[in-house]
C-alpha cells in the first residue's frame, strides 16, 4: 500500500501529486467498466421475509432473497413495521445531515461505536462489494453485520447478520425497541427521521446487540451526509464513480467524488477501485488531509487474469500482501471480478496485511468464501428455456457493463430486453448501451411511485431501437410473457434469451414474478 506521508514532511501537498500522476498511469490491464447497481428507490410493494439465522460463522451460502413469513400473525406484524417506515421521508427525499442520526444513535447509546467497521460507497458495485467482504469475513470466523440498500424483494435483506437476513421477528423486535426514541427525536427536530435514517439506526443497534465482531456498512447515497456516515470505519472502500444521482451529488464524476469520500476518515486505510482521474484526484487529496493510507486497484491490488468458467469465472487476483490463483466466482461480468479484487484488499487491510504483516491470507479460505458468494438480482439466472438473467443496471455505466456481461458469459443467438426503469434515471443512455445487444426490447414499469411511464419510455426506446423492435407492456407480468414469447419464437435450441433490467425494483419484482420465493 502506498505509505502515509512522514510527519516531518514539509509539503503534504507532494504526496497527493505522486499519487495523482501514479493514478494516470494505471496499467491497462487492470482497468474495467464495473456493474451497475443499488439505485435508492422508495419502499418497494413486494418486500419483506425472513430467514433464520444461521448459528455458525462462514460463507454465505444458498439464495439470500427471504420469503414472506409463514406464520400469518409475524407477516402482519411485519407489515405493520413496514406500513409505518413508508410513511416516512423515503430515501430520494433528502436532507443533507447527519444531525437526525446522530440525535438518535446519541440516545440509544451510540451502539455504531461497539465494533469496527469497513465503510462502502461508490456509484455501481457496492452491495457486490459489500456481499463480498462479508463472505470473507465470515470464512475467517468473524461475526459480522451487513447494511446494504436498496433490498431486492424483502426489506429484512437489508440487514443481515452472520450472512443471513435478519428473521423477521428480530426485525420487529429492533424497530419496537427503538420506536420510543425515534419519537423522542422526531418530536424535537424539524423534519421527522426519513425512513432511511431509521433503517439506519435499526442495523446499528441490532449489531451491538448480536455483538458482531465487524460491520460492513454502505452508504445510502453520496457519503458526507449520508445516514450511515456516524461510523468511523477504519477502512474505507469506494467503487467505481459515475454519472447518478446528479441532483443531488453533482453533475461531474469530480463533484461527485467530493461527497463520497466524505467517508474517508482520519489514519483510515482507503481502497480505490478504478477511478475516472478527476474523482481519484479528490479521493487522494482527501486521503492525504487526514493522513488516510491508500491502496489503489491497479497500483497496490488488482486482478492479474480472468477466463470465463461454468457458473462464473476463473480469476487470479493480486492482493496486498500477494498472488491469490485459482478463485472461483460464481457470478459473471469482467465488473465483478474487479468488485472481488477490492474486496479481499479491504479485507487484507482490516486485517493489516500490507502495512503491519507483509503476507497473503490463507488461500483455501479465500477460494472457499469466493466460491460461496452469491449477489441476487445481478447477472442472476433465474429460469431456463428460454434463459431469463436479471440484472439491476440501472445507469449508463451499469449498463455498459451489464451489456459486456451478458454478451461475455451467454453469447444468445438473439437477447430481447425487459426494462422498466426510475423517471429520474439517464434512460437515454441507459437503452444506448444496450442498443447493440437487444434485438427487441419491451418498455414496462415497476409498481414504484418513481418508475418512468411506459409510454413515455417507449418515446425515448424508440428514438434508440427504431419503432419496429420496440414493444409496450404496461404491466409487468405481461412485459416478461411477451419478451419470453418473442425468444421462443426462434425455437427451443436457438440460444435466445432475455434480460430484465433498469432498476433494483423491476428486477426483485420480476424475480418474484418468475418464481424466486
Amino acid at each position: 500500500m502506498s505509505e502515509r506521508p512522514q510527519n516531518d514532511d514539509p509539503d503534504p501537498t507532494d504526496a497527493f501529486d505522486d499519487m495523482v500522476e501514479a493514478e494516470t498511469q494505471l496499467p491497462q490491464a487492470l482497468s474495467s467498466d464495473r456493474a451497475g447497481e443499488t439505485p435508492t428507490p422508495d419502499l418497494a410493494v413486494i418486500e419483506a421475509g425472513s430467514r433464520t439465522l444461521r448459528a455458525q460463522a462462514g460463507p454465505p451460502q444458498g439464495d439470500q432473497v427471504p420469503a414472506r413469513p409463514a406464520d400469518p400473525e409475524v407477516d402482519r406484524a411485519l407489515r405493520a413495521v413496514e406500513e409505518e417506515l413508508a410513511g416516512r421521508w423515503g430515501e430520494t427525499q433528502l436532507d443533507p445531515s447527519v444531525q437526525r442520526i446522530v440525535a438518535l444513535l446519541d440516545i440509544l447509546g451510540t451502539p455504531q461505536r461497539a465494533y469496527p467497521s469497513i465503510h462502502i460507497t461508490g456509484t455501481n458495485g457496492k452491495t457486490s462489494t459489500a456481499r463480498m467482504i462479508e463472505a470473507l469475513l465470515c470464512a475467517f470466523e468473524l461475526r459480522t453485520g451487513r447494511y446494504t440498500s436498496p433490498h431486492v424483494q424483502s426489506i429484512t435483506e437489508r440487514i443481515s447478520l452472520d450472512g443471513s437476513p435478519i428473521p423477521a421477528e428480530r426485525f420487529i423486535e429492533t424497530y419496537r425497541d427503538i420506536a420510543p426514541y425515534v419519537e423522542m427525536v422526531d418530536a424535537q427536530q424539524e423534519h421527522r427521521l426519513s425512513f432511511f435514517e431509521v433503517l439506519t439506526a435499526m442495523a446499528y443497534a441490532a449489531f451491538a446487540d448480536a455483538p458482531v465482531d465487524v460491520a460492513v456498512v454502505e452508504v445510502g447515497m453520496g457519503g458526507t451526509w449520508d445516514a450511515t456516515n456516524v461510523i468511523d470505519a477504519g477502512v474505507a472502500v469506494i467503487t467505481p464513480i459515475a454519472l447518478d444521482h446528479t441532483d443531488r451529488l453533482g453533475e461531474t464524476p469530480e463533484q461527485i467524488a467530493g461527497e463520497k469520500s466524505g467517508i474517508i476518515k482520519k489514519d483510515a486505510t482507503v481502497v480505490l477501485a478504478q477511478q475516472p482521474v478527476d474523482a481519484a484526484s479528490v479521493m487522494l487529496k482527501r486521503a492525504v488531509e487526514v493522513d488516510a493510507t491508500v491502496a489503489r486497484e491497479g497500483m497496490e491490488f488488482g486482478v492479474l487474469s480472468r477466463e470465463v468458467a461454468v457458473g462464473g469465472q476463473m480469476l487470479t487476483l493480486r492482493g496486498l500482501g500477494g498472488e491469490y490463483p485459482e478463485v472461483f466466482l460464481p457470478l459473471y461480468g469482467a465488473h465483478q471480478a474487479h468488485n472481488a479484487a477490492v474486496a479481499l484488499a479491504a479485507v487484507e487491510a482490516f486485517f493489516g496485511v500490507g502495512s503491519e504483516h507483509a503476507r497473503t491470507l490463507d488461500i483455501d479460505t479465500i477460494r472457499s468464501a469466493f466460491a460461496a458468494v452469491s449477489s441476487p438480482g445481478r447477472m442472476e439466472v433465474v429460469r431456463r428455456s428460454p434463459t431469463v438473467v436479471l440484472d439491476a443496471a440501472h445507469n449508463p455505466a451499469g449498463a455498459q457493463a451489464a451489456a459486456e456481461a451478458v454478451t461475455e458469459a451467454f453469447g444468445f443467438s438473439r437477447l430481447v430486453g425487459v426494462v422498466g426503469a426510475s423517471a429520474d434515471k439517464d434512460v437515454r443512455g441507459f437503452l444506448e448501451a444496450f442498443e447493440p445487444i437487444f434485438a427487441e426490447v419491451v418498455v414496462t414499469r415497476n409498481s414504484s411511485q418513481r418508475a418512468m411511464d411506459p409510454d413515455e419510455l417507449a418515446a425515448v426506446a424508440v428514438e434508440v431501437f427504431g419503432a419496429e423492435r420496440v414493444q409496450v407492456e404496461p404491466r409487468l407480468d405481461d412485459a416478461l410473457e411477451a419478451a419470453i414469447t418473442l425468444a421462443e419464437e426462434e425455437g427451443e435450441f436457438s440460444g435466445a434469451g432475455v434480460l430484465v433490467t433498469g432498476s433494483v425494483i423491476t428486477v426483485g419484482e420480476a424475480r418474484l414474478l418468475l418464481g424466486r420465493n
